[in-house]
């Protein structure tokens, strides 16, 4: 059962990069811009965004997983709720401490993929609209910010 919830961990932690993707391009650049608008909006001086409301959205199919997952014995979907979970630490990690530095705990990295993520994360910003976006996703970057990186 171990191998098993391991694998549906790694599963469901790959499987939330597509899932973020497509949130992030049709669903937050989409239908639900006026909560991700105000992320596009370069100001310092606020603590909270309304785009800070998709961290409940997101945490809440994670919750769901893991407690109905556990609830008489511990079965796929708690593992399910694993993965979700463990996406969205990570996700905080790297878009709320490491490129927009909202909790500064680590502000450089000699790491070429963290760096490129930095980069394509940043030309994401560069589009203050809701169209004409371009890297929607966080983990998985395009290559030719990576080879940007390697060039350094």
């Amino acid at each position: 059962m171990i191998t098993t919830g391991i694998l549906i961990v790694l599963t469901t932690f790959i499987a939330m990069e597509g899932v973020a993707w497509l949130t992030h391009k049709y669903i937050m650049h989409g239908l639900f811009w006026f909560l991700h608008e105000d992320h596009h909006v370069p100001n310092k001086e606020k603590v909270l965004e309304k785009n800070d409301y998709f961290f409940l959205i997101f945490a809440i199919p994670g919750i769901c997983f893991t407690v109905f997952g556990s609830i008489y014995d511990i079965n796929y979907l708690f593992f399910i709720g694993l993965g979700i979970t463990l996406y969205g630490f990570i996700y905080f990690l790297i878009h709320e401490v490491f490129i927009h530095q909202r909790i500064k705990w680590f502000r450089k990295s000699n790491s070429k993929y963290l760096r490129a993520i930095r980069r394509a994360h940043k030309v994401h910003h560069k589009h203050l609209g809701k169209h004409e976006g371009e890297c929607f996703g966080m983990l998985i970057v395009p290559f030719k910010y990576f080879k940007a990186e390697l060039k350094k």
